[in-house]
Parts: structure tokens; C-alpha cells; sequence
């Protein structure tokens, strides 16, 4: 059996004039295989979160309700339409987190002032008078106690800014009505001297015009004097029985675990750019520019590898095509260990009547005798074979008791032949007779040889096999070893990737070392974690 004649070495891969289209597959399959790594750094930052969660005490918060009031000169005057736009909230909040208030918190409850600002937060709800003061502490007494105190100083802030402005407008008022009375005075004391009718009527004149205007004067300062400055009231105070754990605690851990999720994928496309392994038909193709002998997939089941030795047999039936005996044939691989799918493809081809010599300089002989073995015990049924024993021809002594045609039946006896000397010196010994070797199909086996089907199937180092028609090399890895190329020199080669665990740099480093060599591989077979 010669080699197949070569063909021209392909360089370009089938898929490499269609652009590729990335999928939402495409773009999973990456966190999926890099699943540990994923899951690894999920998992630290969940053991991050968790231990944050242990180890940092939980806050405490408390809070305490203030409603905003404006300003009014009577307190019983019904509000207009616009009484909600009455105070500036964002003013008052603005007060409210104001360094004089953050100031008497710190000189009363004592504490750094930047660390009372931090802890301290007022809330504003939308459209409302509503003034809510939440204080984070350590303890409940601290924050129910720091609480309580920021709702009254920013009261207390307030009434006194709205007591100085009372202050200085009452200050104003009374500096016009001294001024005026002045001028009042001064008017009287000429009226009274003069003594002109028409002087003495204007005079009199002007002095009501200045008693008008100390009236309104006067009548102004009244109502700044009765103003209410009262700016609000705690409604709502801060009690123990209120306070909550500031947080949600268990968002921490949800949150570390998304978090670390996140990150590790990131780190899995990161190792996946530098480190690109062959997922698909078409990755092999792009890093070998070979034609695809076959896929060998993983089973559904770990009781039922048919899918895989179905696999198995068509890959031997495509290297048999593109083979004729005398062939020298070498499973090379990069990095991997082809032991399995040498076994197997030598089961294949010596079901159908092959002679096939599995040759290994690596030390694996006894794991390929074995495989071999198990593979054999799973081909499928032969129908040529009966699978009941041929009915007894006609005329045939019968076992069963009493004959048909009414003959005694003769009874065995209890001495076999032999048991006893006989005394006839005639008498012929009887030998028992010696179980052949031969096996179910008539052919005699060497001990060396496993009968698979109507082939065989032998092992041995690829010198022992070198008088033999069809010869399967399992080659070394190709990366610390060059024998399997070697090898190939002498017959053809067949590239053996590994989904997800081959990379495509060593793939395509092994074809080039395969073409300097002047080998053209039959093609390549794409598997699963060694077997499928």
C-alpha cells in the first residue's frame, strides 16, 4: 500500500474570504471556557465583601424630622396658593449642613468637624417644607443623640439670623423715628414763635405732614416687632426604637460577587488575547489551512460513548480513503497526548480486515493494549453473525429423556474412560481433548495480537512494525519531541487538536514544522479533552 499522492500545500483556510460575524454566543464563549478563572475572582471578591461585611462594625442611623414654617407677620392669615414656595429649600438645606451648624455639633457632642459633616445628611423631599436629619454613628445613643442635636441647632441658626435681621430693621425704624421726632420738635418750637398768619399756616402744615409720617413710621415698627421668627419645629425626634443599620449589609456580598464576576471576565478576555486556544472547525482551519477529517465529540453520557466511537469510525474511514497500503501513518500533536484516538482509530480499521500495526517509542504500549481492549467490547453487532446457535440436523442423538421412537434411552456411566484400569489388554486409552486457539472467526491469533472483527490489531516500537502494510504512529508531542515528524517524513501525517485546550500558536507552529519538513498532512481531526 503506497501514500496518496500529495497535493498542493493550501495556505489559505476555506473561511478566510467571508468575514466572521460576532454572535452573543461568540461573545460568551469566552467567560465559559475561562469559567474557573471567572469564578475564582467572583469568589474572592465575595470572601472581599464578606469579610468587609465581619470585620467593619455596622452604622448606626438615626433620624429626625424638622418642618420648615416662613416667616409671617400674623400666623393666623390663611396661606396664598403659592405657600409651598414661601422658603427656598435648597437655602435652608444649605443652612442646615452650614459650617455653624456642623460647628455646635462639634463643640456639643465633641468629634472632628469633618467627620461630623460626613455622617451628617439632610434630606429634602420634593415639593415639601421637610427638613429630615440623618446622623450615621457607631452606637444608637450617639446617633439618636447627634440627630436630635443637628434638627435643633439649625433651628437655633435660624431664629437667631431671623432675630438680627428683626434687630437691625428695628434699629432702622427707630433711627427714622428719632430723626423724624426731631423734625417734629423743631417745627412746634417755630410754630410757636411765629407770628405771621401765613407762615404760622404752613408750619402748621408741615407738622401734619411729619405727625403723618411718624405714625406710618411708628405703625411700620409694630409690625416688624410683632413678626414670629420661629423658624420650624422638630415634628419627628430621633428615638432608639427608630434607629436602623445604616446600609443595606447584604448588597455588600451581592455586590462583591457581581463585582468580582465582572472582573474576572475582563481577566478572561485579557488572557484569552494572549492566550487563543482552537474552539471551532473553523479556528483549526484558519491555524492549519487543512482539510477537517472528522470531529470527535464529547459523549452526552458517561455510560455511553457510541457518539464518540461513531466519530472515531468515520475519521478511519476518511484517513482509509485518502490511504493505500503499504501506509505509514503518524498522529502528531502539539502539546497533547493522542493515546485515545490512536486506540481508536485501530479498532476502526481492523474491524473491516486490516492488519494494523500501533507502534509508540513513548512508553505507552500498555495504555493502547488496554483501549484497544475496551474499544473492541463496544463495536457494533456484526449481522453476518447469528446470534443463536444452528439447530441440530435431523437424525441427531437427542439429550432430552426418553426417545421418540420408543428406543431406551442409554444412561451415562459413573466411570469416564480412563478412571479405571481395564484389564483387556487390548483395551484403547482415551486422551481428553486439547481447547484450540483459534477463535470464534477460525483464524489463529498470536498472543501478541488482539483479534478486532475480522482484522487484528498489534503493538509494538516503530521498528518492529516496519514489515507491516498499515502502521499507526502515536507520535510524542510535537513540541519536546521531533519523532512524529520524523515519522511523518516517511508516510503522511494526521494533526490532532484538542478543542479548548490546543493553541492556535502551537497549531500553526507544528503545520509549518510539518511543511519545512516536506510532509503534507491527510488533514486534521478536531477533539474534545483527549477522547471527544
Amino acid at each position: 500500500m503506497t501514500d496518496a499522492t500529495p497535493g498542493p500545500w493550501s495556505t489559505d483556510s476555506p473561511s478566510s474570504a467571508t468575514p466572521g460575524t460576532v454572535t452573543l454566543t461568540d461573545l460568551l464563549r469566552v467567560p465559559l471556557h475561562r469559567l474557573r478563572l471567572v469564578a475564582a475572582v467572583a469568589m474572592v471578591g465575595l470572601l472581599a465583601a464578606l469579610g468587609y461585611v465581619l470585620l467593619v462594625p455596622a452604622a448606626m442611623s438615626a433620624s429626625a424630622v424638622v418642618a420648615v414654617r416662613p416667616v409671617v407677620t400674623d400666623a393666623f392669615t390663611p396661606s396664598g396658593a403659592g405657600a409651598d414656595r414661601a422658603v427656598n429649600m435648597n437655602v435652608e438645606s444649605g443652612i442646615a449642613t452650614g459650617t455653624e451648624v456642623v460647628q455646635r455639633l462639634a463643640n456639643s457632642a465633641g468629634g472632628d468637624p469633618r467627620d461630623i459633616r460626613n455622617a451628617l445628611e439632610v434630606e429634602v423631599p420634593t415639593g415639601g417644607q421637610i427638613l429630615r436629619f440623618t446622623y450615621q454613628a457607631g452606637d444608637a445613643q450617639r446617633a439618636v443623640q447627634s440627630a436630635n442635636m443637628a434638627a435643633q441647632a439649625y433651628l437655633d441658626v435660624r431664629r437667631t439670623m431671623y432675630e438680627q435681621q428683626r434687630a437691625e430693621m428695628l434699629r432702622s425704624y427707630d433711627a427714622s423715628i428719632t430723626k423724624v421726632v426731631a423734625q417734629q420738635a423743631a417745627l412746634q418750637k417755630r410754630a410757636g414763635t411765629t407770628k405771621d398768619t401765613a407762615a404760622a399756616d404752613a408750619l402748621v402744615a408741615e407738622l401734619a405732614g411729619i405727625n403723618n409720617q411718624l405714625t406710618q413710621l411708628n405703625a411700620a415698627r409694630t409690625e416688624i416687632a410683632a413678626v414670629d421668627v420661629n423658624p420650624g419645629w422638630v415634628t419627628q425626634t430621633a428615638e432608639k426604637a427608630l434607629v436602623t443599620s445604616a446600609g443595606h449589609r447584604p448588597l455588600y456580598l451581592v455586590a462583591g460577587l457581581l463585582g468580582g464576576a465582572l472582573i474576572g471576565i475582563v481577566l478572561a478576555y485579557a488572557w484569552e488575547s494572549t492566550d487563543r486556544r482552537v474552539r471551532s472547525v473553523a479556528d483549526g482551519r484558519d491555524a492549519t489551512g487543512l482539510p477537517l477529517l472528522g470531529t470527535v465529540r464529547r459523549p452526552p453520557l458517561r455510560g455511553s460513548p457510541r457518539a464518540v466511537d461513531a466519530d472515531i469510525r468515520y475519521v478511519a474511514m476518511a484517513v482509509a480513503e485518502r490511504v493505500r497500503q503499504p501506509a505509514r501513518v503518524a498522529l502528531v500533536t502539539a502539546r497533547e497526548d493522542a493515546t485515545a484516538l490512536t486506540a481508536g482509530l485501530a479498532v476502526a480499521l481492523a474491524a473491516d480486515g486490516r492488519e494494523v500495526f500501533v507502534a509508540d517509542d513513548n512508553g505507552r504500549v500498555e495504555r493502547l493494549r488496554t483501549t484497544v481492549l475496551a474499544d473492541r467490547g463496544r463495536l457494533p453487532v456484526d449481522p453476518s453473525r447469528p446470534l443463536v446457535p444452528k439447530p441440530r440436523p435431523a437424525g441427531s442423538t437427542s439429550t432430552a429423556a426418553g426417545g421418540t421412537d420408543g428406543t431406551a434411552t442409554r444412561r451415562p456411566s459413573p466411570h469416564p474412560p480412563g478412571a479405571r484400569p481395564s484389564t483387556d489388554p487390548d483395551a484403547t486409552l482415551t486422551l481428553p481433548r486439547v481447547a484450540s486457539a483459534r477463535p470464534e472467526n477460525g483464524r489463529v491469533t498470536d498472543p501478541d495480537e488482539v483479534a478486532v472483527g475480522v482484522g487484528s490489531v498489534r503493538f509494538g516500537t516503530w521498528r518492529q512494525g516496519a514489515d507491516h502494510g498499515l502502521v499507526l504512529f502515536n507520535a510524542p508531542p510535537a513540541e519536546s519531541d521531533e519523532r512524529g515528524v520524523a515519522v511523518a517524513r516517511q508516510g503522511s501525517a494526521v494533526v490532532v487538536v484538542e478543542r479548548d485546550r490546543t493553541r492556535q500558536s502551537d497549531l500553526r507552529r507544528l503545520v509549518e514544522r510539518l511543511r519545512a519538513a516536506g510532509v503534507t498532512p491527510l488533514g486534521f481531526v478536531l477533539t474534545r479533552n483527549g477522547r471527544a
